[in-house]
């Protein structure tokens, strides 16, 4: 078997095995050379003098439409903040319903994660696209999208059809939360 059919049996294998997972499997560091740090770095919960950011790393290989790779690049780059902004919204739906203990509390928890699951959407679309990159050897187009953590707590105060505990809640933990998950994901 020659040297280079034996590169490509081992490529297809590891692309099977990596399809096989049904999940999207980020890297923690890419290492791509002379790229910025945040491609390297990938999604990631930020903390630092900029403020409490939901970062979202996303990519796109060469399509023959430039437009369209940025912006399918900048439309995975908006799924990765969806997909962390959930994950960080479970853990503020589960502190709430571990502070609450007045009323009927398991229907409150349940309106309450159904109120904090609708910030989602409206949160999302205030995600935006800070910066591009062109890895001009692979021609692939890297995108990173923004959240912060001062918007969802804006919009959180905006919202009428929640819970004012709830509100409450969020507004003064979101903070506490978000230090609580960007430690975990360490």
């Amino acid at each position: 078997m020659s040297l280079s059919f034996r590169y490509i049996v081992l490529f297809a294998a590891a692309a099977l095995a990596a399809c096989s997972t049904g999940r999207t499997q980020l890297e923690s560091d890419l290492s791509v050379k002379d790229a910025p740090d945040w491609v390297n770095k990938g999604s990631a919960y930020v903390n630092d003098k900029d403020g409490r950011l939901f970062h979202g790393v996303g990519s796109a290989r060469a399509m023959g439409d430039e437009a369209l790779q940025r912006s399918v690049a900048d439309d995975r780059a908006r799924a990765e903040v969806a997909r962390i902004f959930s994950s960080y919204l479970d853990v503020a739906s589960r502190s709430y319903q571990a502070a609450s203990t007045s009323g009927d509390a398991k229907a409150a928890e349940e309106a309450v994660s159904r109120q904090i699951k609708n910030l989602t959407q409206i949160n999302l679309s205030g995600t935006k696209i800070v910066a591009r990159w062109l890895d001009k050897r692979a021609n692939t187009v890297f995108s990173i999208a923004e959240l912060d953590i001062k918007q969802v707590k804006d919009t959180v105060a905006a919202t009428r059809d929640m819970n004012d505990d709830a509100r409450r809640y969020m507004q003064s933990s979101a903070d506490n939360i978000f230090d609580r998950v960007a430690q975990d994901k360490k």
